[in-house]
Parts: structure tokens; C-alpha cells; sequence
């Protein structure tokens, strides 16, 4: 699974939406309303690279006041789970 961040800026009286439309759109998982320098993020998840640009540049850069992007792909992953097994040293439980 092929996973991108995209920054989303938006005309500002359509953010709702905005964020409705790209929410709908195949290969957008989950789309965030965030305060900051940007107005939504957008977790997108693929499984081909090739996916990436038809989800981003044919679909979210497309929506009706959308007025710019930023991509990042991200190249792992890391979540709780993994930390705890990457710093885990193998002793079985002492009870």
C-alpha cells in the first residue's frame, strides 16, 4: 500500500465542502480539516505509484475550490505498534 499526505488549500467558504467531495473519491481515505498554514489533509492510499497522480492530479486538484496542493509520499510507516517491537529486546515475560 502506496500511502500520500496531501496539503490542501481551499477557497475558504467552501471548506466543508471541499472536504465532503475529496472524502468521496476513490483511493482518499480519510480527509482532515486542520488549523494551520494549510485547510485540509488528505490520506491518500493506493496500491500502484501510477494511482497516485490520477488520485491527486486528475481527481483532488480537479474539486471545485481546491486552489492548491502539496504532495508527500510517504516512504514507511510508523505507529505505536512497530515502536514497541523495534525497541522490544526478546525477553519472554517474567511472571
Amino acid at each position: 500500500m502506496i500511502t500520500a499526505i496531501v496539503l490542501i488549500d481551499c477557497a475558504t467558504d467552501s471548506i466543508p465542502e471541499v472536504a465532503e467531495t475529496l472524502a468521496n473519491l476513490p483511493g482518499v481515505s480519510e480527509v482532515y480539516s486542520v488549523a494551520g498554514h494549510v485547510d485540509l489533509i488528505a490520506m491518500v492510499r493506493v496500491r500502484e505509484f501510477e494511482e497516485i497522480a490520477q488520485v491527486i492530479a486528475g481527481s483532488i486538484s480537479k474539486v471545485p475550490g481546491v486552489l492548491n496542493t502539496e504532495s508527500h509520499i510517504a516512504f514507511r510507516a510508523y505507529s505505536r505498534h512497530d515502536l514497541e517491537e523495534a525497541f522490544a529486546i526478546g525477553l519472554g515475560s517474567t511472571d
